[in-house]
């Protein structure tokens, strides 16, 4: 493989070491053809592609994508988690406190200043989540305008 092509979604999932199955290859792409999505969201478009999965095995199967870095689990408070295809760089979220609306943001400082911590008190920081909460253009602009 060349460095202009990019690897098919198989040569990923064997690149972190997960077996390839059709299951995963469905979840995998699927989440990455959406947009923060929802457990019942990716099982629907995994059942468009495979026909009849469980949702335990979406559960599974999110949990593998999960830990090998190749999936971003989103869990907002109060809300159910979302899960997510990009992956590996800094970016944030902003988030619409009336419809739940969410959006990637991409740092403002560059990238990785946020696992600069002021004072880390020993800890080895590998990770930092923002969230930006807020109104988004629909909700913030007023009905009838």
């Amino acid at each position: 493989m060349t460095a202009s092509q990019t690897p098919s979604t198989a040569d990923e999932l064997r690149g972190v070491g997960l077996r390839v199955t059709a299951g995963r290859v469905a979840l995998l792409e699927t989440v990455r053809r959406g947009d923060h999505l929802g457990v019942e969201a990716i099982a629907s478009g995994v059942r468009e592609r495979l026909g009849q999965v469980s949702l335990q095995a979406v559960y599974e199967g999110l949990h593998a994508l999960v830990a090998a870095g190749l999936v971003r689990r989103i869990e907002l408070p109060g809300s159910p988690a979302r899960f997510e295809g990009r992956v590996g760089d800094n970016h944030h979220h902003l988030v619409c406190r009336s419809c739940g609306v969410l959006a990637d943001v991409d740092c403002a400082v560059g990238h990785a200043p946020c696992l600069t911590a002021s004072d880390d008190r020993g800890f080895s920081v590998d990770e930092a989540e923002v969230i930006y909460w807020g109104a988004c253009p629909d909700c913030s602009t007023p009905r009838g305008t």
